[in-house]
């Protein structure tokens, strides 16, 4: 009698379960003391969570990029469209393409726009050289690199107004050290503040002197990315260092050549910092004769100056297209050597 009423029981806890389930599930699964919604409600939120939680991480960005600098490039834009005046921002009149063609017929942009490009030549392709050199002597191993690293940096971490207080000293008329090691090799001084390429030349030196060590610690970094068999197979055929310098290690860093070449044009476009503090009183127009009138001075001249605040506008958005024109140019430059390789 006991067995076959143990075997009824059995049996009768097994017809409980669902089919294909183990005796006993569904006891345990009603043992668990948890409505069947607050599963559900559970995976609703934990979808939700995957689903938002980027969103949410990626949102304080956006925020700050469309309040700082989407905002405003939309408002200048507008601004650039419009006669507006520092001195009455609320009166403004419709302006159409008027303050466009006036840059495009004034004399003083095709000025600063030659100066840019002149300035921007004259440090970027010096700078990037000097900087390629200094890496390839520190990718050496040499004693005390880490400090040599620390060296080249610091210019970059030296504020802009500081340098520019030092080279402005360097480059005086009266007991400038520059005019006076020209003078020891019997060449006369230089005004370099009011001549053209005397203070095209020494904005430029500013810039170099700030930029190289930077740029050199990311050539360094490309540099030890390299693979170390390149340069073994090349000693085993014989190359020089000059040689595994010029077919292994340039080739290698076509892409971060290319790189720095589109952030040096970039800051060159930009340049305003540099040739504002080296002009002095006469630093926002670029000298008494605007020899290196950058299109950064000569927007800060218009807007803040002068007060012509759509005409600056419309000279910011003339710098901003140069600069689209810049990155499609670095963007067929580098699908083109993609192609190569």
């Amino acid at each position: 009698m006991s067995s076959s009423k143990q075997a009824l029981a059995h049996s009768a806890s097994s017809a409980e379960a669902a089919p294909g389930s183990t005796p006993g599930a569904a006891r345990g699964a009603r043992g668990r003391g948890a409505p069947a919604g607050a599963d559900s409600w559970r995976s609703r939120l934990y979808r939700w969570d995957m689903k938002a939680s980027p969103y949410v991480f990626v949102a304080p960005f956006f925020v700050l990029f469309g309040a700082f600098s989407l905002v405003p490039l939309l408002y200048t834009a507008w601004y650039s469209l419009h006669n507006v005046q520092l001195s009455a921002l609320d009166s403004q009149t419709w302006a159409g393409l008027d303050n466009y063609q006036n840059l495009l017929s004034s004399d003083f942009f095709w000025n600063a726009l030659t100066n840019t490009l002149t300035i921007g030549i004259i440090s970027t392709v010096p700078q990037l050289l000097a900087a390629l050199g200094l890496a390839h002597l520190l990718n050496y191993k040499l004693r005390g690199s880490t400090a040599w690293r620390v060296v080249m940096l610091t210019p970059y971490a030296t504020s802009v107004a500081a340098a520019t207080l030092v080279f402005t000293l360097l480059y005086s008329w009266d007991g400038g050290m520059v005019n006076w090691v020209l003078d020891f090799f019997g060449v006369g001084p230089v005004n370099w503040r009011e001549s053209d390429w005397g203070s095209q030349f020494a904005v430029s030196s500013i810039v170099i002197w700030r930029w190289t060590g930077y740029n050199a610690l990311i050539y360094l970094a490309a540099m030890q990315a390299i693979p170390a068999d390149l340069y073994e197979s090349a000693s085993i055929d014989g190359a020089s260092r000059w040689q595994q310098f010029r077919h292994v290690t340039i080739p290698q860093l076509r892409p971060t050549i290319l790189f720095t070449v589109v952030v040096s044009t970039i800051g060159a476009t930009q340049l305003f910092g540099e040739p504002l503090l080296f002009g002095g009183f006469s630093g926002s127009k670029g000298g008494s004769e605007h020899q290196y009138q950058t299109l950064g001075l000569y927007m800060y001249d218009q807007g803040w100056i002068i007060g012509n605040l759509g005409k600056a506008s419309a000279i910011a958005w003339s710098m901003f297209l140069i600069l689209l024109i810049i990155a499609a140019v670095n963007l067929l430059l580098t699908r083109r050597l993609r192609k190569s390789q």
